[in-house]
């Protein structure tokens, strides 16, 4: 009895230490939390409920969560906008370093800080998520995909989408022209840049601002990619590869919390993903890593808030 007692401190002491450790090795790494949909009415993995969405955002700011934008993330961490002149020129980028001057300038994270963002541009957002982000004065980045934008009835109108960003606490960033997989082999090189640098430009058009952050469909990237969308003028990609963003990670691949829909208690598992995310993200990762080395029934042990 006093040697099983024994073998469970150690392994309780090891287990801790290697929480610990996980924690201490993402120390610094900003939560990038990834919604879809807000409303009452679908139930699918991608959709919330507006109470648990106001449950969430209330989570946040009684426990001193500082909303920032992803500009005001880069800019601190000294990152320069790359610029596309010089790329289609192959002269070195403006971000691949910074000099002294832009070191001692960059700005401080406040403790906290978290950034909310939106894909695709539903209809819901301005219904259901706008008044619950003036409610508690939060920003937000809403990515949309342009093409959809006064087509579908289940999306946007320009005009509302004007109002957004006017409203200075939403930014209007690009999910891409149609939402295509950019992976997809069929897909060429001119039309994953068209798919990246023609939402850039009617964003820029239609809001009279730059546009300056694009997430990928489904998260799906490749090399070509990356440098697609560095070439045509974006500051930084998003994925969904669960994670927190850290300023050595390449910024075009920047992870993201996905926050999911039609689950069982939802604001504890919420805290979880946000809180856990140093230990819950590489969890994450070893699952995936399983499940696609054809391990199913192994990864099927493995519970994810």
């Amino acid at each position: 009895m006093k040697n099983l007692l024994i073998v469970i401190i150690v392994v309780l002491a090891m287990v801790g230490g290697f929480v610990g450790w996980l924690f201490a090795r993402d120390s610094g790494g900003v939560p990038i939390l990834a919604y879809h949909r807000i409303n009452n009415i679908d139930k699918d993995q991608l959709t919330l409920s507006v109470d648990d969405f106001d449950a969430q955002m209330k989570f946040l700011v009684d426990n001193g969560y500082h909303f920032i934008t992803p500009d005001e993330l880069l800019d601190a961490w000294g990152d320069t906008p790359p610029d596309p002149i010089a790329a289609a020129n192959d002269q070195p980028a403006q971000n691949e370093g910074i000099t002294a001057t832009e070191a001692a300038n960059k700005s401080t994270l406040p403790d906290k800080s978290i950034i909310i963002t939106f894909d695709n541009g539903y209809a819901d957002f301005y219904k259901n998520v706008y008044p619950i982000l003036q409610k508690y004065k939060i920003k937000a980045t809403l990515l949309v995909i342009t093409d959809y934008i006064n087509l579908y009835p289940d999306y946007l109108t320009w005009a509302q989408v004007r109002e957004l960003q006017s409203s200075g606490l939403v930014d209007i960033e690009s999910h891409t022209l149609s939402n295509f997989d950019l992976t997809d082999s069929r897909l060429s090189s001119y039309e994953i840049r068209n798919q990246l640098y023609s939402s850039k430009q009617a964003i820029e058009w239609y809001l009279k601002k730059p546009a300056k952050f694009v997430a990928y469909p489904g998260g799906l990237y490749t090399k070509e990619v990356e440098d697609l969308s560095r070439d045509v003028g974006y500051r930084a990609a998003f994925t969904i590869d669960y994670g927190l963003a850290k300023q050595e990670f390449q910024h075009y691949v920047m992870p993201r919390i996905p926050i999911f829909g039609n689950i069982s208690y939802p604001l504890l598992r919420f805290k979880m993903r946000v809180i856990g995310s140093p230990v819950v993200a590489p969890l994450t990762r070893f699952k995936n890593r399983l499940i696609s080395d054809g391990n199913e029934a192994v990864a099927d042990f493995i519970w994810i808030p």
